[in-house]
C-alpha cells in the first residue's frame, strides 16, 4: 500500500504536471488575485504604521485622556483633542443637514422634472461641482463669503462654525446628489404608474412614493456625505480660524481634526508629531464606523419599496372606513422648493467659477506660466513640472493594479465568494480613507520608513493609493457591460481566457478604463493635503522624482498661508489655472463618453440593419 502511494506521488510531481499547473492561464490568475488582495493590505498598512507611531502618545499620556482632555499646549507636552472632536462632530452634522436635503431636492429636480433637454447640462454641472478642487472652495469662502457674513452679521470675523457649514454643505451637495439621483432612477417604473393610476399627482408620487422607495440609497449617498464631511481638510483648514476651542457660537475660531494635523504637522517634533498622528488615528476609527455603516446598509440595501406597498394586515385589525379628501399641498410646495434649489446649485457653480476666474485671469502672464521660478518670484512652471511626474508615475503604477483586480472581480471570482465581498469592502474603505491620512501614512511610510523624505516619488506612491479604488471600480463597470457573447464567440474560436480577456473584453471596456483616467488626473490635479505631507512645498523647479516639488494645488495653498498682499493674486492666477484644468478634463470625460456612446449606438444599427438585410434576402429566397 505504502509502495502505490509512492507512485501516486511520483506521477503527481512530473514535469508535465508542474508545466500544467504553471501556465500562463493559472499564473494571470494568481496576478489578478494579488492586485485585487493589494486594496487590503493597503487598507491595512493605513491603520497599522498610523497606529504605530500613535501609541507612545497613548502611553505616554493615555488613550482617554487624550481623547477626552480639552488641553492642547504642545509647549507643555499636553494633548487633548476633545474640542476638535466636538467641532468635527458639530460641523458634519450642520453641514450633511444642509447639504443633504439640498442634495436630494437636486436629485429629485434632475430626475422627475429637469426638462430633457437641460438634464445633460445640469449632470455636467453637478459633475463640476464635484471636481472643483477644495482648496478653490476654502479661498473662495475665504475670499467672497467671509466678508459677506461679517457685513451681514456685523460680526469683526466671520471664522467658525457658520462659514465653514456653508462651503462645505456646497462641497459634499455633489456627492449625495448624484448617489441619490442613481437611487431614484433604480427604483422600479411600475411604482410610478401604479401611484398615478391610483389617482395620485405626480408631485405626490414622487414625494410619497419614488423618494421613500429609494430611502436606502438615500441613506448610503448621506454616510458617504458624512465621510466627505469629516475628512474635509484644506477648505475648513482655512475657514474654522484654528483657536482650540469648542464650537460655543457661530462666530467663533475653532479647529477640527482634520485642521489641527495640517496647521502644526509642518513643524512638529517628537510627542506633538506623534500627538497629530494620534489625532489622525481617532479620525481613522471615525471613518472606519462610517464605512461599517456604509457596508451595513448597502448589504440590507435589497429590500427595497414603499411601506404603503408593503403594508400587510394585522390579525383581528377592526376594518376601518376612511374619509378622503383632496390632498398634495406639501407635495406642490416641495415640487417649487425642488426648482428653487436647482437653481441656487448652478446659480453656486456659476458664481464659484466666475469669481475665481474674473480674479484670476487678469494676474495670468506668460512668465508667470513658464517663466523660471524662484522664491522671491514663483511662477508655475514647477508645478506644471511636478503635476506631471506625479501624473505619470501614479497612473503607470496604479492602471495595472486596478485593471487586474478589477480583471479578477469580473472575469474571475466566483458570485457570493467571501473573499470577493472582502475585497469589496477594503477598496470601499480604501475609497472612503480621506486625503490626510492619505498624506499621514505616505509621511510615515514612504518618508521616514523608506527614506525618501519629501519627494515627488514619495507623493506619487501616495497618489496611487488614492486612485486605486476608482480605476477599479470604473474598469470592473465597463468590464460588466460587455456582452457574455462575446466571450462565448472567443472562446468557442479556440481562444484562451487569458487571450480572450486581453483581445476582446478589454478593449470593449475602453471607456471606463479612459474615464478612469480622466477622473483619476483631476484627482492628483486637485489634491492638495496628501502632496503637501509627502511631495512637499518646493517653488523652483524638481531635478528628478527623488526632488521636492508642489503641484498646483499645493502652491496655492502656500501662497493662501503665507498671507500676504503681495501674494493674493498669485493665489487667485493658480486658482484660475486650476478650474480650467478641471473644465478640460470634464469636457475630456463627456467627449469620450457621448464618442463611445455614438460608436456603440452605430454598431446595434449597424447590426439591426445587417439583420434585417439577411431576413429580406431568407424572405425572397423562399418565395422563388
Amino acid at each position: 500500500m505504502a509502495k502505490t502511494d509512492v507512485k501516486v506521488k511520483k506521477k503527481l510531481f512530473t514535469r508535465g504536471n508542474f508545466a500544467s499547473a504553471f501556465n500562463s492561464e493559472n499564473i494571470a490568475k494568481v496576478v489578478f488575485i494579488a492586485f485585487a488582495a493589494f486594496s487590503i493590505l493597503a487598507v491595512f498598512a493605513i491603520i497599522f504604521f498610523i497606529l504605530y507611531q500613535s501609541i507612545p502618545v497613548f502611553r505616554e499620556i493615555g488613550f482617554f485622556k487624550f481623547i477626552f482632555s480639552s488641553a492642547w499646549k504642545p509647549s507643555q507636552d499636553e494633548y487633548g483633542v476633545l474640542p476638535m472632536i466636538v467641532t468635527s462632530i458639530v460641523l458634519t452634522i450642520l453641514s450633511v443637514t444642509t447639504g443633504g436635503v439640498l442634495a436630494v431636492f437636486t436629485a429629485v429636480f434632475m430626475v422627475y422634472y429637469c426638462p430633457a433637454w437641460l438634464k445633460k447640462i445640469y449632470t455636467q454641472v453637478i459633475n463640476l461641482l464635484a471636481g472643483i478642487p477644495s482648496i478653490i472652495f476654502g479661498y473662495f469662502g475665504l475670499k467672497l463669503l467671509k466678508p459677506l457674513l461679517q457685513d451681514m452679521f456685523g460680526v469683526r470675523s466671520a471664522y467658525g462654525l457658520l462659514l465653514s457649514t456653508i462651503v462645505l454643505s456646497i462641497m459634499i451637495l455633489p456627492t449625495i446628489a448624484s448617489l441619490t439621483k442613481n437611487s431614484l432612477e433604480n427604483v422600479p417604473m411600475q411604482y410610478y404608474e401604479g401611484s398615478l393610476a391610483l389617482g395620485n399627482t405626480k408631485n405626490q408620487t414622487v414625494f410619497k412614493v419614488m423618494l421613500p422607495a429609494a430611502r436606502n440609497g438615500i441613506i448610503a449617498a448621506v454616510i458617504l456625505g458624512i465621510g466627505r464631511a469629516v475628512g474635509e481638510t484644506m477648505a475648513v483648514q482655512f475657514l474654522l480660524g484654528g483657536s482650540v476651542s469648542f464650537p460655543s457660537s457661530f462666530f467663533i475660531p475653532i479647529r477640527s481634526l482634520t485642521s489641527n494635523i495640517v496647521q502644526e504637522f509642518g513643524y512638529a517634533e517628537g510627542l506633538h508629531k506623534q500627538a497629530l498622528i494620534a489625532t489622525g488615528f481617532i479620525l481613522l476609527i471615525f471613518i472606519l464606523a462610517i464605512n461599517l455603516c456604509l457596508w451595513f446598509v448597502k448589504k440590507n440595501n435589497a429590500v427595497a419599496g414603499n411601506s404603503f406597498f408593503t403594508r400587510k394586515i394585522k390579525e383581528g385589525e377592526r376594518e376601518k372606513f376612511h374619509e378622503y379628501k383632496r390632498t398634495g399641498t406639501v407635495q406642490d410646495v416641495l415640487w417649487i422648493l425642488s426648482y428653487i434649489v436647482a437653481a441656487f446649485v448652478a446659480a453656486m457653480l456659476v458664481t464659484v467659477v466666475v469669481y475665481i476666474l474674473a480674479k484670476g485671469l487678469p494676474n495670468i502672464s506668460w512668465h508667470f506660466l513658464f517663466g523660471r521660478s524662484t522664491n522671491a518670484n514663483v511662477t508655475l512652471a514647477p508645478a506644471f513640472a511636478t503635476t506631471g511626474y506625479i501624473i505619470l508615475i501614479s497612473l503607470a503604477i496604479a492602471l495595472p493594479l486596478g485593471i487586474g483586480a478589477a480583471i479578477f472581480l469580473n472575469e474571475y471570482a466566483r458570485r457570493g465568494s467571501k473573499f470577493v465581498k472582502v475585497v469589496r469592502l477594503f477598496i470601499d474603505t480604501l475609497a472612503g480613507v480621506p486625503s490626510i491620512l492619505f498624506g499621514l501614512f505616505g509621511a510615515i511610510f514612504f518618508g521616514s520608513v523608506l527614506n525618501m523624505g519629501y519627494s515627488i516619488l514619495g507623493g506619487a506612491l501616495t497618489m496611487v493609493l488614492m486612485i486605486l479604488p476608482t480605476i477599479i471600480r470604473s474598469t470592473e463597470q465597463s468590464l460588466s457591460e460587455v456582452p457574455d457573447s462575446m466571450r462565448e464567440a472567443s472562446l468557442s474560436l479556440g481562444a484562451g481566457k487569458l487571450r480572450t480577456i486581453f483581445l476582446v473584453v478589454l478593449p470593449q471596456a475602453l471607456p471606463g478604463i479612459i474615464t478612469a483616467i480622466i477622473l483619476s488626473i483631476g484627482r492628483i490635479v486637485g489634491e492638495s493635503a496628501a502632496l503637501i505631507f509627502t511631495a512637499g512645498s518646493a517653488v523652483k523647479m524638481p531635478k528628478g522624482i527623488m526632488s521636492q516639488g508642489s503641484t498646483f494645488a499645493v502652491l496655492m495653498y502656500n501662497f493662501m498661508s503665507e498671507g500676504l498682499s503681495s501674494k493674493v493674486p498669485l493665489a487667485y492666477a493658480t486658482g484660475a489655472v486650476l478650474i480650467i484644468l478641471v473644465l478640460l478634463l470634464n469636457i475630456a470625460v463627456t467627449l469620450v463618453e457621448n464618442y463611445f456612446n455614438n460608436r456603440a449606438e452605430n454598431k446595434k444599427g449597424f447590426i439591426a440593419r445587417t439583420i434585417a438585410k439577411l431576413r429580406k434576402k431568407e424572405v425572397e429566397n423562399a418565395e422563388n
